[in-house]
């Protein structure tokens, strides 16, 4: 398999991971947090910010760990 295919299949992956992630997150974390902190968490934009922020730090660390070592000097 080419390095590109590989490259996209990777993204793929990650991004289903993300929707998993993004579905839990809006059926069960969210109510949670909503019930605990309503005040500071019952603005829209701060749950997107947290989760986009979120889910980016999981993708980007994942893509770290499965991505080869650079062999460029």
């Amino acid at each position: 398999m080419s390095e590109r295919m590989k490259m996209i299949v990777t993204f793929v992956i990650l991004g289903f991971i993300a929707g998993v992630i993004a579905n839990f997150s809006a059926r069960v974390v969210v109510p949670w947090l909503l019930q605990n902190f309503p005040l500071l968490l019952n603005a829209d934009w701060i749950l997107s910010g947290l989760a986009g922020a979120f889910l980016t730090i999981v993708m980007v660390v994942v893509w770290a760990y499965i991505s080869p070592p650079s062999e460029k000097v």
